[in-house]
Formats: structure tokens, C-alpha cells, sequence
């Protein structure tokens, strides 16, 4: 493994920022104070900044050379709305929020390779250097797509990283094509009509109609889906009824789609809302069904994903990196990205929790529990990638 020697100096500096932030997480489109440290450590390093997309997103300018190509390379910045169990002196002093995700890392890590991009400039051309809010549900990297990312600042491709826990620390893991799933979520409402439990001839049963259609969009995946291409339906709420006594006059079914690709997420979505319907209809019921896509799949680009694994060799050999990795049925907006620009997302091994300081909390250290911290061995390495991604994909001439 070769860290680049100014940036193994600049540790300590990061933690602290990687720390401080933690210590005030911030939700999406709040991440105000997380932009202004963000923007005023690159301002003090020299480097052009604009505010302003998505809300509270930050992108630095970074040029070099005459040349016009240019690299993206994308942190994401917000916090989750749950609480935090560690108790070392950086947990959150926020009630309610908590860096779960290790946001403040891919912050720090991001920083740190902009400072040495900034002050080397060992490349000719420009590196943008984004800093994305709300990417936990808030589709912050679509929002700032849509105040012109893109349009304003030309990209040739897209980057971006996540640690993982529970891959070694400092180990890389990439694919190409599908990375992550799509996230969607479903609500129906069965409608029937209410009754005396005593009397369930006079009533049009909601809660039966439910388990009916319940149990039939498990054939979905298992005889619609074709078995190469990986889905889940997962439903994971059933509501329905105020007493034991009472047949309620309706009920309703709340869960989650995760599939790879467009294709299967659309038959998916029309295959749960003609059962659904024609399920309901035999028992003379109705349905309001509701389908909603949040996270497309995100899906790496087979040249910018070749491009980034020999990177990944070079730097830190080939038995850090685990080129075919598994995909994983997790969602991310980075997605959105990758939708509009060529690119690749890499996992960066967070280890398994041993790394964490005096005080953490009893449960595991993974994402989005609130025993989580963010492994701070790890903030050189992935500014490191950041810096020699950024110089081999703009080579000085």
C-alpha cells in the first residue's frame, strides 16, 4: 500500500475535521455549519468554491493546465434522523441525528485530497471536488443535477466512494455494472366494508383481501422475475383494525422493491398492482395502490470501473482489491449521477468495528446502527485514491 507522505501528515487535521463533524451532524438540506467548514477549508486552501446546488451542496474548482477535460469527485455531507448510543467525546451532541453512515469520513477524505490536489497540482486539467447533501432519502445528487452540475461544470466522468464495514479496513471492493439496487417503496390500501366480528357475512373483508394479495406478490420474484436477475419485495408492515371484535373497513400494506435493473422494477411494480387489483376484486374489495421510486440502480460503467481498479492495483496492490465484488441490494443517488455522467463507486473497507474509541456503544459497527463510527485509519487511503484517480485520469503532458 503507497499513501501519498503529505497527506499521511495531513491525518491528524482530518480527523479533527472528520470528528468535529460527527460531533454535529446535520440532516438533509440542513447542512449548513457542514458546508460552511467544507467551504472554508477549501477557500483557505486556495480553491474556488461555489454554494448554492441542492441547497446546501459545496463544489470545488480545482484547475491546472490548459486542458478541458475534467473529473468529478463526489462526498456526500448529510446525517440520519436516529439517535446515537457511543459516547466518546465526538458523538453527537445533537439529540435525534447521528453520522451513522460515515458521511463525515467521505467529507474528510474528500478535503484532504483536495487540499493536496490544490497544492501539488500534479495534472492538467479540472477536478471538481463535490460535496452532495440529502443523500439519505432526500435525492440530493439529483437536486443538484437539476440546478445544472453538469451543465455548468463539464464532467467526462463521475466518481465516488462509501466504506463498508465488514469489508478489511483499507480493502477495496467494485464491480462492474449494477453496484446497488434500486429503492422504491410501496402503500395499498384494501377497502372492504366494516362489521360485528359475530357477522363477517356482512362485511367485505379487508384484512383477509390483504394476506390474499400479500401471499400472491411472493410469485412475483419466484415466477415473473427471471432468476438471473436478482429482486426483492419485502413487505414489511400490515395494518389493519382498532379491536379484536371488529372487522375493520380497511387495511393496508406498507414494504420495499430492490431490484438491479429499469426492466424488472417496471414489470415488478405491474405485476403488484394487477394482483392487487384483480385479488381485491374477487373478494369484492378495492385498492388504492401507491408506487414510489426513490434511488435508481446504480449501475458503474465498464471502462471508468476498469480505469479505477487499475488505480486501486497500483496503489495498493491486488490484494486489496477485490475487482468482482458482490452487489448489494443497498441503495445510493450517487445513482443519479451515474444516470447523466460515466463513472465508478468503490466500497472502502471500515473493518469490523474494532478501530472504534473508549465509549462506544455495545451494538455493532455497521451502517445506520447507533453504535456506528467512522474508522479514521482509513481517511489518507481514500484521499490517497482520490488524488492518484484524479492525476492518471488528467496526466500532465
Amino acid at each position: 500500500m503507497k499513501l501519498i507522505d503529505p497527506i499521511v501528515r495531513l491525518h491528524a487535521e482530518l480527523q479533527e475535521i472528520r470528528r468535529d463533524i460527527h460531533a454535529h451532524p446535520e440532516l438533509s438540506y440542513e447542512e449548513q455549519r457542514t458546508s460552511d467548514v467544507v467551504a472554508g477549508k477549501l477557500g483557505q486552501w486556495g480553491i474556488p468554491v461555489v454554494r448554492g446546488l441542492g441547497v446546501t451542496g459545496v463544489v470545488g474548482i480545482i484547475k491546472n493546465g490548459d486542458s478541458p477535460r475534467a473529473i468529478g469527485l463526489r462526498a456526500d455531507m448529510d446525517a440520519l434522523p436516529m439517535p446515537e448510543l457511543n459516547t466518546f467525546p465526538h458523538a453527537s451532541r445533537h439529540a435525534g441525528k447521528m453520522h451513522a453512515c460515515g458521511h463525515d469520513g467521505h467529507t474528510a477524505m474528500l478535503l484532504g485530497a483536495a487540499h493536496y490536489l490544490a497544492e501539488h497540482r500534479n495534472f492538467d486539467g479540472t477536478v471538481y471536488v463535490i460535496f452532495q447533501p440529502a443523500e439519505e432519502g432526500g435525492r440530493g445528487a439529483e437536486r443538484m443535477i437539476q440546478d445544472g452540475l453538469f451543465d455548468k461544470y463539464p464532467m467526462d466522468a463521475v466518481f465516488g466512494m462509501h466504506n463498508w464495514p465488514g469489508i478489511a479496513a483499507g480493502h477495496f471492493a467494485v464491480t462492474p455494472g449494477p453496484m446497488m439496487a434500486s429503492s422504491n417503496e410501496f402503500e395499498v390500501t384494501v377497502r372492504g366494508k366494516g362489521s360485528h366480528a359475530a357477522q363477517p357475512h356482512k362485511a367485505i373483508d379487508p384484512v383477509m383481501t390483504a394476506v390474499q394479495i400479500a401471499q400472491a406478490w411472493q410469485t412475483i420474484v419466484s415466477r415473473n422475475a427471471n432468476p438471473n436477475d436478482p429482486a426483492v419485495v419485502s413487505i414489511t408492515q400490515i395494518n389493519a383494525g382498532s379491536a379484536t371484535n371488529v372487522i375493520p373497513d380497511s387495511a393496508t400494506l406498507a414494504g420495499t422493491v430492490r431490484t438491479f435493473s429499469t426492466a424488472v422494477l417496471d414489470m415488478i411494480e405491474r405485476r403488484m398492482q394487477e394482483i392487487a387489483r384483480h385479488t381485491a376484486a374477487a373478494f369484492d374489495a378495492t385498492v388504492d395502490f401507491r408506487f414510489t421510486r426513490n434511488y435508481p440502480p446504480l449501475i458503474n460503467h465498464e471502462k471508468e470501473t476498469a480505469f479505477a481498479v487499475e488505480v486501486l492495483t497500483e496503489q495498493f496492490g491486488v490484494e486489496h482489491v477485490d475487482a468482482r465484488a458482490e452487489p448489494t441490494m443497498g441503495a445510493e443517488d450517487f445513482a443519479f449521477m451515474l444516470q447523466h455522467r460515466p463513472g465508478c463507486y468503490v466500497f472502502l473497507g471500515n473493518g469490523d468495528g474494532g478501530h472504534r474509541d473508549h465509549g462506544h456503544g455495545l451494538g455493532p459497527c455497521n451502517l445506520h446502527n447507533p453504535s456506528y463510527d467512522f474508522n479514521d485509519d482509513l481517511l489518507p487511503i481514500g484521499a490517497t485514491y482520490w488524488v492518484r484517480l484524479a492525476e492518471r485520469f488528467l496526466p500532465s503532458r
